[in-house]
């Protein structure tokens, strides 16, 4: 059964960030992965359909005294599921993809989370599986990308290395915040749920239009949408009045079309 999104939520404003192991593999690098958060005191971790089931033994035995990060870490049935209760999503993948994000260094990274969760919003990093990483439709979900700057040659890092290094950026950086995110922290963007919400009335609205054509790009089509309202960072005002856009112009046309 998918654990409540709020059972391991502190009752602080401020909530570190949750780690998302996207369909791992394998367990042994799932305990790995909880027993590098615990090193650097983090221990949010949820884990989307593994591949050799849940519980894992593997993953109780690599971890080590970090096993308690197990208990609460789902499993999830999908990767919605597991950032439902996320504000900001960053994605973590060395390859280039076709989707167009802010691309960050897990530095700049943990920089603009820190940023994030001085404002009281709720903060997830994405993982994806060992053998191919995060697909298009796990990137869509995210706000912003996280690259590690590794040799181009040989990108490919373990589960468990990636972790640690997200995991010893959050712990090396104080809770100083730039000038640059004391500013961003003033503004009240919209949650992810609500930018999904919009994206939800776009396609229902777009739809009725006939907007989506031929029948073979439609999937792409919408998910080039989802992506770009993921990346605009649209605030509660500015999603607010695309709702009211969207409503007036559907209550014009539905007046022209009735002669009205």
């Amino acid at each position: 059964m998918t654990p409540s999104l709020l059972a391991d939520v502190a009752p602080a404003d401020q909530v570190p960030p949750v780690f998302v192991l996207v369909r791992p593999q394998m367990g042994e690098n799932i305990g790995g992965a909880a027993r590098a958060m615990l090193n650097f005191g983090l221990e949010r971790l949820r884990v989307v359909d593994p591949r050799d089931g849940w519980p894992s033994p593997k993953a109780v035995a690599m971890a080590s005294g970090a096993g308690r990060l197990l208990e609460t870490a789902g499993p999830y049935a999908d990767v919605q599921a597991a950032i439902g209760d996320c504000d900001y999503v960053f994605a973590t993948t060395a390859r280039g993809r076709e989707l167009t994000k802010p691309v960050m260094t897990p530095e700049a990274a943990m920089m603009r989370a820190r940023g994030l969760i001085a404002a009281g919003k709720k903060v997830g990093f994405l993982f994806g599986p060992e053998r191919a990483g995060l697909e298009n439709d796990d990137l869509v979900l995210a706000n912003a990308i996280v690259t590690v700057p590794v040799n181009p040659d040989f990108p490919s890092l373990n589960l468990a290395q990636c972790v640690l290094l997200l995991g010893y950026e959050w712990q090396r950086q104080t809770g100083v915040v730039s000038a640059e995110e004391m500013v961003f922290n003033r503004t009240d963007f919209a949650s992810r749920v609500e930018v999904e919400k919009l994206g939800d009335h776009f396609e229902e609205k777009l739809t009725a239009a006939g907007f989506f054509y031929p029948p073979a790009k439609v999937p792409g089509m919408k998910q080039s949408l989802r992506n770009m309202w993921a990346r605009l960072g649209l605030t509660k005002a500015e999603v607010a009045t695309f709702h009211g856009m969207l409503r007036q112009i559907a209550r014009h046309l539905g007046s022209d079309q009735r002669g009205e």
